[in-house]
This record gives structure tokens, C-alpha cells and sequence, in this order.
């Protein structure tokens, strides 16, 4: 697949490990049942790439390390810039020199979650500094499919395949329009995510988004993302990473960040159980 990467500028953004946060000590469920449990930020110890998006007892839960910035303009620069797969290194604290990948971004609470292979040194506070790379990203071939999101060198290991002028990604599962909540209307498909509606349990069992990990690649279906969040489109076709767990809320679920859409379904998507982040970040 041919990529414009000899073009795509590299620059550093930083954020701080940010603190977890509260604004409410209730979070109340689609039933009306009220639940005290860990949101976003921090460090989490135990959820991780490759987790289960539903395994925490939590709302909106954060895998690994969250960072922010809390100067507007250089949060938005640090949000926008940053991509799935780039490089991380801690630059302060005792775990100073340590180097991690993003694995996603959570829009609204604005943070940049990263993973690192090891926890332990890690504080609240110390500095993260990205090497932000991936904006601006063009398929030559396929220049009607936007892509966002995504480091170059992550997308070259991705198995797509390039057929009859479709472009055909591995995924997890297949993700219908409906089923789309929380950020639906954003304006800036690089600042944040939009996430899955989990309210009716059986219908996410049926189509088996409850098997949803955290960095799994899924299809979102007739969802054209080129120029914002949950653009209703028939026939479109959005791919994106799941990046946080389930939550509660009704209208909110695992969160998805976009990284390639399609207006007129030049994406197929192809079921593959391994379609996950883990598999290909970080490897030569």
C-alpha cells in the first residue's frame, strides 16, 4: 500500500500523568441503578492492551497511563497530534528514559492514554513527550479514504490487503451505525473518540461487541468520518480502536478512536480474531 510517509511531519507533544478525576460520586446506570467505582485517569495497574473492554468494574476506564496537558491550546495540540502506535518516553521521574506507544485518546476528559510494558516508577505527574507522527497520512492509491490517527509505521504492519481498488482491513467485529453514541457530531475526527451504545446488553451479545478487547481494530458500518464524528453515510465505512472500557451511561460503551473512513465503501472488512493493536505495535 502506497503512503505519502516521506511527507508526514514528526513532531514532540507532551502531557503530564494525569490524576484520576470525579464529578459525581455516583454514577447512575441506564436502569437508574446508582454504582461508586474508578472513571478515568491515573495509572491503572491491572487493565492493559488486549484486555477486555467489558472486564473492569469501572466507567470509561483508561488502560495503562493517562496523560494531559492542562494549557487549552497545547492539550488540543497534544489531543490532535497524537497518534495510534507512536513513540513515548517518560522525561521525568524514575522511570526517566522509558519508552511506551500510544494506544489511543479519550475526547472530553482530553487525555492521551499510553502503554508501557512496565508500571512500577511511573507517578502522577511525571512528563510523557510523543513523538506525534501520522497526520496528514494519505493513501496514494485511495484518495478518497481519509485516514487519521495512525502512525505510519504501525499502518505498514497492519495485514491489509489491496484488491479490485477496495482496501480490505482486519477487524474484530462489525459495529452498526445505530449502535454509535457518546461524541456523535464532533468536528474533528483527530481530537478524541466517539463510543459503542451498550445499553441493551442482548444486542451486544448478539453481535459480539461483548467480546471487544481494548485495542481491537473494528468496522463501524455506514459511518462516514471523514470530516467529523458519526456522520451517518449508507454505505460508508469507518475503522477504528477501541481505546477505553465500558461505561455505564446510557449512550456511552467502549470508546472508539477512527484512524480510516471511507464515504463510499471502498472498506471491507475481514473478520480476524488477531485484528488487535497488540499484535503489531512496537515491532520491527
Amino acid at each position: 500500500m502506497r503512503i505519502n510517509e516521506d511527507e508526514v511531519v514528526m513532531i514532540s507533544v507532551a502531557g503530564k500523568i494525569s490524576h484520576p478525576t470525579m464529578r459525581t460520586h455516583y454514577r447512575v446506570d441506564g436502569r437508574g441503578t446508582p454504582h461508586i467505582f474508578p472513571g478515568v485517569g491515573g495509572i491503572v495497574y491491572n487493565f492493559t492492551l488486549g484486555d477486555p473492554a467489558f472486564k473492569p468494574v469501572g466507567d470509561h476506564v483508561e488502560p495503562d497511563v493517562s496523560i494531559g496537558n492542562e494549557n487549552r491550546e497545547k492539550g488540543l495540540a497534544l489531543m490532535t497530534y497524537s497518534c495510534v502506535g507512536n513513540e513515548a518516553v517518560v522525561v521525568s521521574g524514575d522511570a526517566k528514559g522509558r519508552k511506551g506507544y500510544v494506544i489511543g485518546k479519550h475526547g472530553g476528559i482530553d487525555h492521551v492514554i499510553v502503554h508501557f510494558d512496565e508500571l512500577d516508577g511511573l507517578k502522577i505527574g511525571d512528563e510523557i513527550l510523543i513523538k506525534a507522527c501520522g497526520q496528514g497520512l494519505k493513501l496514494l492509491d485511495h484518495p478518497d479514504v481519509k485516514v487519521y490517527n495512525v502512525d505510519p509505521n504501525l499502518l505498514k504492519k497492519i495485514p491489509i490487503e489491496e484488491k479490485g481498488g477496495k482496501i480490505f482491513f482486519p477487524v474484530t467485529v462489525r459495529i452498526p451505525a445505530e449502535l454509535m453514541g457518546s461524541g456523535v457530531g464532533a468536528n474533528n475526527p483527530a481530537g478524541g473518540d466517539y463510543d459503542i451504545i451498550t445499553n441493551d446488553s442482548k444486542m451486544i451479545e448478539k453481535l459480539g461487541i461483548d467480546k471487544v478487547r481494548i485495542g481491537d481494530f473494528v468496522a463501524i458500518e455506514n459511518h462516514d468520518n471523514s470530516y467529523g464524528l458519526g456522520g451517518y453515510r449508507k454505505g460508508a465505512i469507518s475503522i477504528g480502536v477501541v481505546v477505553h472500557s465500558n461505561c455505564v451511561l446510557t449512550g456511552h460503551g467502549p470508546g472508539v478512536v477512527v484512524i480510516m473512513t471511507s464515504p463510499d465503501g471502498k472498506i471491507e472488512p475481514i473478520l480476524d480474531e488477531k485484528a488487535n493493536l497488540k499484535n503489531y505495535i512496537g515491532r520491527s
